[in-house]
């Protein structure tokens, strides 16, 4: 309006009306999320997850395909920071009982999180932008698959090669 000057003054409820409702949509994410996270924490969910896991399994290897398949599932109705801060406290005791490294399971959360804030159905960051490039979730999602492939050829490397994850952390020091 004032340096490019493409949009008038009586463009400004429109353009207003739009930015409020994505920015709404977002908010509603982040409030859903963070209530999900006041509810799961007096129900003790940490104990009860690792007996669930030890109940189906004792081999790390399996565990992480469980853990992936989980994160993966809650990171399409989830955005990023709330699943981390409630997923982080309930299954940190589950990984380490198996021996994975803390900031390897730092980065498996971190992939895992990062593909589903693009995978359909909800996936928020591709909810988001979706609305902000006022184009379908479908239309997307179609152009999306190479980057798909490449995320999902990562998670096959980061959860089971953490020799691959870990030696740039491990310049750093214990």
């Amino acid at each position: 309006m004032f340096v490019c000057r493409d949009y008038k003054w009586r463009d400004l409820p429109r353009l207003l009306h739009a930015r409020v409702k994505t920015v709404a949509m977002v908010m509603i994410l982040i409030g859903f999320s963070a209530a999900f996270g006041y509810l799961i924490a007096p129900m003790q969910v940490s104990a009860k997850m690792r007996t669930f896991v030890l109940g189906i399994t004792q081999n790390k290897y399996v565990m992480l395909l469980l853990l992936n398949i989980l994160l993966l599932l809650l990171g399409t109705f989830m955005d990023m920071a709330p699943m981390i801060l409630i997923c982080a406290p309930i299954l940190l005791p589950l990984v380490l009982k198996f021996g994975v490294d803390p900031v390897h399971f730092g980065l498996i959360l971190m992939v895992n999180a990062g593909i589903g804030l693009i995978t359909p159905p909800v996936g928020p960051s591709l909810f988001v932008g979706c609305a902000i490039g006022e184009v379908s979730i479908g239309q997307v999602s179609k152009e999306l698959w190479p980057f798909y492939t490449a995320r999902v050829a990562a998670l096959l490397i980061v959860p089971y090669v953490p020799a691959a994850t870990l030696w740039l952390p491990s310049f750093i020091g214990p």
